[in-house]
């Protein structure tokens, strides 16, 4: 491990992990032998928090449930030069590479990459591989990027990403709110392949393909709107000025053919498409504007809270 002087937190995120969470320490602590292994227990009950605090962690309660309520409360409380955010599970095997990525400065996060290894013949849940994919498309498209793995709980963060990072999801759409920050403030990701290994027999995962799929998406389609309003308005922009032109040129035909207009009501809905097409594009560049003074502003705070 390179610059054992520096300050390395292991973050838990633990909801009703007791069959795994030891391992998990015990694993993480030969890793990071010098590490504080923090478990954040978020309404367990079946004695996670007890279990960790035997095995050597500092546990912590976060009332609030939900993994992006967990992550805020941690990012919050711990100040560390570099910080291990692994999933409770026993999923995800330590990589102490993706610490000495941090500290040499060579990446604001580093991503476990599992999609890269083991993931697809490892996971058994029905849908979630087609899920990562999907996911994985979108993001990589909309936000010009190359990540493999955004799904990934297995991540490390510099000090400045961590006490940047606004943390407005609740659940599990947190990393996909995290890869989308790097990417909309150029802040560098590096991938690193991880091993993924099946949660074990009676361990039951509390992602819901469905539900959480669904606030995934919706996370992708609030931060395209914030991050790109110019391309996310100016899409509903061009489909209203095209659907107005298409009911304006049959009107526009019949006038200079008999010089009447027949059908007036659709020539007043075109109308009004084409003012909300203008409208949309309008608010689409005021806001672009507004994001760009956005980012200057998160570039001057983003260089004062480099950690020294």
């Amino acid at each position: 491990m390179e610059n054992s002087n520096k300050k390395i937190a292991i973050l838990l995120p633990c909801y009703n992990e007791a069959l795994t969470v030891e391992k998990v320490i015990k694993d993480y602590k030969e890793a990071f032998p010098t590490a504080d292994i923090y478990v954040y227990d978020n309404n367990s009950t079946d004695g996670t928090g007890e279990i960790a605090r035997k095995a050597g962690a500092i546990v912590k309660k976060e009332y609030s449930q939900g993994k992006g309520n967990v992550i805020r409360a941690m990012f919050k409380d711990i100040d560390a030069d570099c910080y291990i955010m692994a999933d409770g599970d026993d999923t995800n095997p330590p990589v102490p590479e993706m610490a000495d990525m941090i500290l040499r400065g060579e990446a604001e996060m580093v991503i476990g990459d599992r999609l890269s290894s083991t993931y697809f013949t490892e996971n058994k849940r029905l849908f979630h591989n087609t899920g990562n994919r999907m996911v994985r498309g979108l993001i990589n498209t909309l936000f010009d990027v190359h990540v493999t793995d955004i799904m990934t709980g297995s991540r490390a963060f510099s000090y400045t990403f961590v006490k940047t990072f606004p943390v407005l999801s609740k659940g599990f759409e947190i990393e996909t709110e995290m890869t989308i920050h790097a990417a909309a403030h150029n802040l560098r990701m590096v991938e690193v392949p991880t091993n993924y290994r099946d949660r074990p027999e009676g361990s039951e995962s509390k992602l819901n393909t469905y539900s959480d799929g669904a606030k995934v998406l919706g996370t992708i389609a609030r931060l395209f709107k914030e991050y790109k309003p110019m391309a996310f308005f100016g899409l509903f922009a061009l489909i209203f000025l095209i659907i107005s032109i298409c009911m304006f040129i049959p009107v526009f035909n019949e006038y200079f053919a008999t010089g009447l207009v027949p059908r007036f009501p659709t020539l007043i809905v075109a109308g009004f498409l084409l003012i909300i097409a203008l409208l949309l594009f309008m608010s689409g560049l005021i806001l672009e504007v507004i994001v760009k003074k956005n980012r200057q502003i998160f570039e001057m705070f983003y260089i004062r809270t480099k950690r020294k």
